[in-house]
């Protein structure tokens, strides 16, 4: 069938991938630009590969059988006669058909659960087959996908930028077999600067998977290396959103502030929905995204250790004073009540100062008797 029928069977009218990323200039403020349409998987046609075999097994059995008859018949009757002529006759045509026999044999293929054929003829998009089984389709059908610049030559590649490069250095095809199991990247550590500016070091694990095979082998090129370039991308985006961790002088403050090192699951969440809107155009989609490194760059780590350390000592000591005031405050107003000393101002502030030593010391206090009074 040709190529309208292909069009009308699939209900897009277009004549294969290279049409179905045609890109289309546009001309806006007096700059043109250009503007390339997604590619949308379909359903392909593959035939069922045991049937297949079984009418190829069919066909080796009569090219053989013609090639012995026509042996035969030639070593039977002499040269030059109608019989002989017969002979060779079959001998060709058996010949033919095993040569013939042999382009089908490169149709078959199988495929596994959570396995995708992407169907290509000629550089024309025909279609996906998804389901599992042993198949039998075009033997033409393209087995590796060269990438966009494969074909570029060692001249062309160093004009773009790409010096010392070799043929050995030009991207590797793609299979037309994709997987369509979860995978999992494992990102380097990056130091990136938080919004404070400080230097950090921070590293994540994303959990990826391929969900419309038309994108991710038409609309990208190498889709894996794809996905490791944007998740450098977006875990660095994400990294200079927040600040390491508290900077706020109160817990007040600091309450509604997210920061990567108390709020692992919003700044995961986060991560996940940049990593979704930059992979869907490739087709791919993100099951989980997680941080699994996070500290300070080697250069200032000692310095903001020592930070958060008189952080915690401040914060200490602030509660130990509020609770020393509130304690004398307490017994000031409980011996005045009961009526158990009356005290006058000096001897309240004496009182509060040996309360405010004994509560906020570091160490015990050491008991002293006054054999006097207060004022000897």
């Amino acid at each position: 069938m040709g190529k309208n029928g292909d069009a009308n069977k699939g209900g897009v009218g277009m004549d294969g991938a290279n049409k179905n990323d045609k890109a289309i200039d546009r001309v806006s403020g007096g700059v043109a630009t250009s503007v390339s349409t997604p590619t949308v998987e379909r359903e392909g046609r593959a035939g069922n590969g045991w049937k297949a075999l079984a009418w190829s097994l069919i066909g080796w059995v009569v090219s053989i059988a013609f090639i012995v008859a026509g042996s035969t018949t030639m070593g039977s009757a002499e040269k030059g006669d109608v019989p002989f002529v017969i002979g060779v006759v079959l001998l060709i045509v058996g010949i033919v058909a095993v040569v013939a026999m042999t382009i089908p044999m490169s149709g078959f293929f199988t495929l596994q659960p959570n396995e995708a054929r992407v169907l290509v003829l000629f550089g024309e998009y025909r279609g996906t087959v998804r389901g599992t089984g042993f198949y039998w389709a075009n033997p033409f059908y393209s087995r590796t996908l060269r990438p966009a610049d494969a074909g570029e030559s060692v001249e062309e590649m160093a004009g773009k930028g790409g010096k010392g490069k070799t043929k050995a250095d030009a991207p590797a095809g793609i299979s037309a077999k994709i997987s369509l199991r979860a995978r999992t990247l494992n990102g380097p550590k990056l130091k990136v600067n938080d919004r404070n500016g400080n230097p950090i070091e921070i590293a994540n694990v994303i959990v990826w998977r391929v969900v419309d095979t038309a994108k991710a082998v038409f609309d990208v090129d190498q889709y894996d290396q794809f996905v490791t370039t944007q998740s450098e991308t977006a875990l660095r985006h994400v990294a200079s959103r927040y600040a390491y961790d508290h900077n706020a002088e109160s817990d007040d403050a600091a309450a509604g502030e997210i920061t990567l090192r108390s709020n692992i699951s919003e700044v995961s969440e986060a991560l996940k929905e940049e990593l979704a809107e930059r992979l869907a155009p490739a087709g791919i989609a993100i099951d989980d995204a997680r941080l699994t490194h996070l500290a300070y760059a080697p250069e200032i780590a000692q310095v903001m250790l020592r930070r958060q350390q008189a952080e915690a000592i401040i914060a200490a000591r602030t509660k130990i004073v509020q609770g020393a005031v509130s304690m004398v405050d307490m017994a000031l107003k409980e011996l005045e009540r009961d009526g158990v000393v009356d005290l006058d101002e000096e001897r309240k502030a004496a009182m509060v100062s040996n309360l405010m030593v004994v509560l906020c010391g570091d160490s015990d206090p050491q008991p002293v008797v006054n054999a006097g009074t207060l004022y000897n």
